[in-house]
């Protein structure tokens, strides 16, 4: 049970950013943390500033609320443009900062907390930091995952976008939502000692299951196959559909759930596919909680993100993990690592193999596989308990009660 604490001068304000260009993971990540402080802090509210298309198929909880920003989208060319204005990306970014600004000015908030990018998305959120500075009410957070790229791929991302420079400048402190016997996220970058002081480990973040039941339910045993978002997941989805289709003995039954990203022609070939299979495969396209499913999984299947890694040790689940490694190598680093702790079998194309054969051995070894559970180090799973006590001690005009 968490202490509830209360503001002396009005209830707090958090004001999340998460730039959300692609996939799920920022969006879950702050709601997340964003229902834990409001459900800690009487009185207070969270508000997100969000990229994401789909954040409006979300619910979020009372206290907490979101302003969606104008979506941006990788093409085929690396190339960002506007996701649905006929606009240039330059005039898209500076309609984005306009609305980081204007939220940050009417919100006021006291704690600004920062999903991964210290700048913002193409810089949209460094004038947004030093207005909050001159107003002098907020402070700042920078929260990353627990893994955010290869060393030398973060070095020359940081580098390239002054990121450092503006994280030694703007921000109180930096959380890493992971654990410090895994993997320092920061190794590579040259960080000065104060920096390293303001450097904060919380641990995972646990998560719960919602009280409302998942709008798919299933009668039998299933495994649970989630390639997160969906806008990467195709070879994960086709590599457990030829397991299917190659060993017609296999069990138990799959339940696919392809994320609201998945290429539209790729789905419709995929439901072919699904639909040759009987009930022994089930997939639908879209599911806000996921967490349910998760619980009620006798296994999981997934390529290992930040946010499906946690929900795969907070329901002690069972797992397959078989990460990407384009464009970053973060899933297979996360994986490596949990594999050699104990916590998930890792699938390695280049140690394992790609065959349907490989897959469906991993999925039928799922019901003797141990569970993660008895092999995480002390307080792993404590990130947003440790949360709470960080914004405790940065808002000093507040009071416990």
């Amino acid at each position: 049970m968490h202490t509830r604490v209360q503001h002396v001068d009005r209830p707090p304000r958090f004001l999340f950013y998460s730039h959300d260009t692609f996939g799920l993971g920022h969006l879950r990540r702050s709601r997340a943390i964003a229902e834990a402080l409001v459900s800690a802090f009487d009185g207070s509210s969270a508000l997100i500033l969000t990229g994401s298309p789909v954040a409006g198929r979300f619910t979020f909880p009372p206290g907490v609320d979101h302003i969606r920003m104008p979506g941006v989208v990788k093409t085929t060319e690396a190339e960002y443009v506007s996701e649905s204005l006929n606009m240039d990306i330059e005039q898209t970014t500076a309609l984005r900062t306009s609305v980081i600004m204007a939220a940050a000015e009417n919100f006021n908030p006291d704690l600004v907390i920062v999903d991964k990018e210290p700048t913002g998305f193409r810089g949209e959120l460094t004038t947004t930091l030093e207005i909050l500075k001159r107003m002098g009410r907020a402070k700042i957070v920078l929260g990353i995952r627990d893994i955010l790229d290869s060393p030398e791929a973060l070095s020359v991302e940081w580098e390239r976008k002054g990121a450092l420079e503006v994280a030694e400048r703007y921000y109180d402190q930096f959380w890493v939502y992971g654990d410090q016997s895994v993997y320092n996220p920061l190794q590579s970058l040259d960080i000065s000692d104060d920096f390293k002081r303001r450097v904060h480990y919380t641990g995972y973040l646990r998560r719960a299951a919602p009280m409302e039941l998942p709008a798919t339910q299933l009668d039998h045993p299933f495994v649970l196959v989630t390639p997160g978002g969906g806008g990467d997941g195709e070879a994960l989805v086709d590599w457990t559909l030829r397991a299917y289709e190659n060993d017609p003995d296999l069990e138990p039954a799959a339940l696919i759930v392809y994320g609201p990203f998945l290429n539209g022609e790729r789905r419709l070939a995929f439901d072919q596919r699904v639909e040759a299979l009987g009930s022994r495969v089930t997939a639908i396209g879209f599911e806000s909680r996921i967490e349910g499913l998760m619980r009620d999984a006798m296994g999981v299947v997934a390529m290992g993100g930040y946010n499906t890694f946690c929900e795969i040790l907070s329901f002690d689940c069972r797992a397959v993990i078989a990460p990407r490694t384009i464009p970053r190598m973060e899933q297979h680093i996360r994986a490596s690592v949990a594999e050699k702790l104990g916590l998930i079998r890792m699938l390695d194309r280049d140690r394992d193999g790609g065959g349907p054969e490989v897959m469906a051995k991993a999925i039928r070894d799922l019901a003797s596989q141990s569970p993660p559970s008895g092999h995480a180090p002390p307080g792993f799973m404590d990130g947003l308990d440790r949360i709470i006590a960080l914004t405790k001690s940065l808002i000093s005009t507040t009071v416990a009660v």
